[in-house]
């Protein structure tokens, strides 16, 4: 099992859930995030006086997925996402250790 978090432009949120939707049925959290990368923020003018904008607002989605669906997944995010602008994102796949569904105990794949 992975857990796939996937930074991407707030605009491309619905994109995004569109195209997932499509391949089949996921759980998916979506958080509002900030940060930076390699464009280090921007800066925006407002009533004539310019500000630096350090911190870029981005949608952060975690989906737990198995093994056999990452790549799928990550295609989805990447076609929903894609842009040729800088910083139009970030996919982060790292290992799940294990998966509990409150409700009834179930673990692993079958409690995703």
């Amino acid at each position: 099992m992975k857990i796939i978090q996937a930074i991407i432009n707030p605009y491309a949120l619905d994109n995004v859930r569109e195209a997932l939707s499509e391949l089949g049925e996921f759980g998916m959290t979506a958080t509002e995030v900030k940060g930076y990368g390699r464009q280090k923020g921007h800066t925006e003018t407002y009533r004539g006086t310019e500000y630096e904008i350090s911190y870029v607002p981005k949608i952060m989605i975690e989906i737990a997925a198995s093994d056999d669906q990452v790549d799928d997944i990550v295609q989805c995010i990447i076609g929903g996402a894609k842009s040729e602008k800088i910083g139009a994102g970030k996919i982060f796949i790292l290992p799940l250790e294990e998966v509990v569904r409150v409700r009834t105990s179930e673990t692993g794949d079958s409690a995703i």
